[in-house]
């Protein structure tokens, strides 16, 4: 059905209003009836399964779960380190601090690549 409907959109589905939604499958999409009375998430549905789109809704598995979870023992790892160490050892407190943040910014580098 979407190799027969060639439509040009102005911007993504989701970001168009009620109205232009209506409009649009009034309009140019035949399949969709009773576009008038729908309200936005009923045509949002409608008009997506006349196209043929799929929702990506499913919850994909992290693929760098396990080294997210290695790394975010080392932070734990060295935070009881760091409390360990005594106020006047200020330079291996910073060197940990350091080695912390460095490991939590590469954890969310990680879940962002997801």
């Amino acid at each position: 059905m979407a190799e027969e409907l060639n439509i040009e959109l102005k911007k993504p589905l989701d970001k168009m209003t009620a109205k232009e939604l209506r409009q649009l499958a009034m309009d140019k999409i035949p399949q969709v009836v009773g576009a008038s009375g729908m309200a936005k998430e009923e045509l949002l549905a409608s008009i997506k399964e006349a196209l043929g789109i799929t929702d990506g809704d499913e919850k994909r598995e992290n693929p760098y779960r396990e080294q997210v979870l290695a790394l975010k023992r080392q932070i734990r790892e060295l935070r009881a380190e760091k409390e360990a160490l005594t106020k006047d050892k200020r330079k291996e407190r910073d060197t940990a601090r350091r080695k912390i943040n460095k490991l939590k910014k590469r954890t969310r580098r990680l879940a962002a690549a997801s």
